[in-house]
């Protein structure tokens, strides 16, 4: 369950981090472009290596990346009063479903067996 709640931060400051892209106004703003390497650095560097201790990479990456781009549509959207189309909220649908089989579906983490020869 840890392994889940760093992949949700995971996500939240690479969110953060893709928000500031636009915020930076092209880097010619300091504060969101420094923002963008602070949320990155620690989506990347702290929290999702943290979620592959407990959950398979390609879980993660999946996860991390379908609901990565859902959060920046909808902020985009309901933030930033961008426009979407029927196809894209019916591919947003999809990606939802994608995840939520992955989790559904995800095996226990399996234990090493420890070899003791002592």
């Amino acid at each position: 369950m840890l392994g889940w709640i760093y992949l949700i931060l995971a996500i939240a400051l690479e969110t953060a981090g893709t928000i500031c892209v636009k915020l930076s106004e092209n880097f010619t703003l300091i504060w969101p472009s420094i923002f963008i390497f602070v949320f990155y650095g620690i989506s990347f560097i702290v929290f999702l290596p943290l979620s592959y201790k407990s959950i398979e990479p390609s879980v993660v990456y999946a996860v991390w990346a379908g609901l990565g781009a859902v959060f920046v549509t909808l902020i985009g959207v309901f933030a930033m009063h961008e426009s979407i189309t029927f196809l894209q909220c019916v591919a947003i649908a999809m990606i939802i479903i994608g995840v939520i089989s992955l989790k559904l579906n995800q095996k226990p983490p399996t234990e090493e067996v420890k070899n003791n020869t002592e």
